[in-house]
């Protein structure tokens, strides 16, 4: 996969609390209807009409990219106030701007790091228990691979210049999927030497016809900075690869 081609598969895939769609004059009414009471809905509060729900939504958003992004633990109130204060244009903010964006940066990047990891910890685990199953082949560069479907002998290889059709699916190590060309229904082509290196050199060693389940480490693949809400830094990837077809780059 190129590396553009997988971030937008992945950007593709991901989950948005709130969205809106123009060519459309059909309103999406939220699930909880206008009026409900608090006891029905929300404990505490009634959403009475489309701005009360777009209000709870707006906060679904909000917590659930601080969620991705390893904050476990906020102070609501304080939140709150903020955005009271910004919404109804009070001067009289507790941060300056310059305050609040060095403040993020800060936090944000420590618990980037907290976050990154754990996730090399478990990856290590992962690739050692892996390591020792029956059937699993472990190479020098830290790829490990097992076959789950054996091509005819003799069957041709790709090199690094061609292109190659593919079905793929992509998982963490806790078996979340963030990518499947096989129910989209149609295989990925692609260059072979425009992907994450984990891909470019297993497929080299894949015959056509082979599908084999290729566990990379996160050198091999997007390393500490991952790839978009979906793949966290330092994650290890567990890919289910069918090797359709090749096409040799023209000479």
């Amino acid at each position: 996969m190129k590396k553009v081609f997988m971030c937008a598969m992945i950007a593709g895939a991901g989950i948005s609390a709130v969205s809106a769609q123009t060519k459309s004059k059909t309103v999406v009414k939220p699930s909880i209807k206008p009026g409900v009471t608090a006891s029905k809905a929300t404990g505490s509060l009634a959403m009475k009409n489309l701005n009360d729900s777009f209000s709870y939504a707006a906060g679904l958003n909000i917590a659930g990219s601080m969620k991705q992004q390893g904050i476990t633990k906020i102070n609501s109130a304080l939140m709150t106030r903020a955005i009271t204060d910004v919404m109804s244009n009070n001067k009289q903010l507790l941060l300056t701007q310059e305050q609040a964006t060095a403040c993020l940066q800060q936090q944000l990047q420590a618990f980037s790091e907290k976050k990154n990891s754990a996730e090399k910890s478990s990856a290590t685990a992962f690739l050692e228990l892996n390591r020792k199953k029956q059937g699993v082949i472990s190479l020098p560069n830290g790829l490990q691979y097992e076959v789950l479907k054996a091509a005819p002998s003799g069957g041709i290889k790709p090199v690094a210049i061609d292109t190659v059709v593919v079905h793929y699916v992509g998982k963490l190590t806790n078996g979340t999927e963030f990518d499947n060309s096989v129910s989209r229904g149609e295989p990925a082509t692609f260059p072979l030497n425009g992907v994450i290196k984990g891909w470019t050199e297993i497929l080299q060693l894949m015959s056509k016809g082979d599908k084999w389940r290729v566990v990379i480490p996160s050198e091999l693949g997007y390393g500490e900075r991952g790839a978009g809400a979906a793949i966290p830094g330092n994650a290890t990837l567990i890919f289910e690869i069918e090797l359709l077809d090749i096409k040799p780059a023209k000479k």
